[in-house]
């Protein structure tokens, strides 16, 4: 494996326009839990393990209860996902995998019964985001924090 490459510390200046994104999505109006899905679900495809780790603790401190995370890599075998989710999910697949053409009339006619037109731009960027963000973290070997894991070693351990 290749040691992992500090873009971070290399390319402040992209970072930071990455970050920039970030805070505007932040503030668009999009339910906090979704975007949780979609990044975590994002990452999962594309094999980020640092983003996975990273969006599983975010998405645990924000609420999100552990079991739907468990099952979000088959969220459509589920019925744990509102529709809204569910939508949302089937268009992160849709422009994660873009490669394999373009998300179909049908699914972006979905789209549009579960979000606004506005919403829809934010939930393309939010996708857009977070590949970028994995193909930073994929590209450069960014290794997981694990900090869930060495917090419940941790705690097993005191036990």
């Amino acid at each position: 494996m290749t040691a992992p490459f500090d873009y971070m510390k290399h390319g402040l200046a992209a970072v930071k326009t990455l970050y920039g994104v970030e805070l505007f999505l932040n503030q668009c109006g999009l339910e906090k839990s979704l975007k949780h899905l979609v990044k975590l679900l994002a990452s999962q495809i594309n094999g980020c393990a640092f983003c996975i780790d990273m969006h599983v603790d975010e998405a645990i401190a924000d609420g999100e209860n552990p079991g739907r995370l468990h099952l979000l890599s088959v969220w459509e075998e589920t019925t744990i996902f509102s529709e809204r989710e569910q939508a949302a999910l089937a268009w992160t697949e849709a422009v994660t995998l873009i490669a394999d053409g373009a998300p179909s009339q049908e699914l972006f006619e979905r789209m549009l019964q579960q979000f606004t037109e506005e919403e829809l731009v934010n939930l393309n960027l939010a996708v857009v985001a977070i590949n970028a963000w994995n193909r930073f973290g994929k590209t450069f070997h960014a290794q997981p924090a694990l900090k869930s894991f060495k917090k419940a070693a941790a705690t097993a351990a005191q036990a």
